[in-house]
């Protein structure tokens, strides 16, 4: 994993919701971000703190 990346606590990504949908999000490890395929939409994670604003996310393109 590059250095740059940020672990986030396995125990907190169990508890997380997308704000949008509500729904679980994956771990990417290649972007670093959280992602929710129900809202199409990726959260950042910044220095281990997962940014879980909507203004903040990354719509994702098919």
């Amino acid at each position: 994993m590059d250095e740059k990346l940020s672990k986030v606590d396995p125990k907190l990504l169990e508890l997380l919701v997308c704000p949008l949908s509500k729904g679980r999000l994956k771990f990417s490890r290649e972007t670093n971000e959280l992602i929710s395929e129900g809202a199409r939409l990726a959260y950042p994670i910044r220095d281990g703190i997962p940014i879980m604003l909507m203004s903040e996310a990354r719509k994702i393109e098919d």
